[in-house]
């Protein structure tokens, strides 16, 4: 959120207010969380911050000449969002790496995924999942339902372009995919 406000001052002259609204756990509708993992890590409860198989698909489809494509857990993006810009070097990949260790040795995978949701982008200067739900369906994020949760977390990979107000059919393919992980997943342990 600080990154976005200085990327409007320095960027375009300006400031834009932020809609940001934090709940804790027991005002997310479990829905989100599960939507959220089959989204963007569906490892999230079995692994310790990073998905080594997902990071070696990756490295080999980079080094066979493919396109280098994202393999951050939920852990590393909460790490990233907490403590880094969104920089791409080295060196922020290093403290991500730092910090995610932090966080797994310090919160429980609930914690951990409790504050992804209330930190997460889910459009211009929207931020958390209470916000979202509230401007996109007018109802708090406890009474989210399963297609609502799925549509939220198919915005994240880009929620500027990927805009839950007016899904594209490639948000609306997306949404039914998470929906189909979700069932394939059951809850979250």
């Amino acid at each position: 959120m600080l990154y976005r406000h200085g990327e409007d001052l320095f960027k375009h002259g300006s400031f834009q207010t932020i809609d940001y609204r934090w709940v804790s756990n027991d005002e997310i509708a479990p829905a989100a969380g599960l939507a959220a993992v089959a989204a963007e890590d569906q490892q999230f409860p079995r692994h310790n911050g990073f998905d080594i198989e997902s990071i070696q698909s990756s490295l080999t489809v980079y080094s066979h000449g493919g396109k280098l494509r994202g393999a951050s857990t939920i852990s590393q993006q909460v790490a990233k969002n907490l403590f880094l810009t969104p920089s791409k070097n080295f060196v922020r990949k290093g403290l991500e790496v730092w910090f995610t260790l932090v966080l797994e040795m310090l919160w429980d995978k609930e914690r951990i995924l409790e504050v992804y949701l209330n930190i997460a982008e889910f459009g211009n200067h929207l931020f958390g999942i209470e916000a979202a739900s509230q401007r996109y369906f007018g109802i708090p994020a406890k009474k989210l339902s399963r297609s609502q949760a799925a549509l939220l977390a198919a915005t994240l990979p880009n929620p500027i372009k990927l805009k839950a107000a007016k899904p594209s059919a490639y948000l609306i393919k997306r949404q039914q995919w998470i929906l189909r992980q979700m069932q394939n997943l059951g809850e979250l342990p």
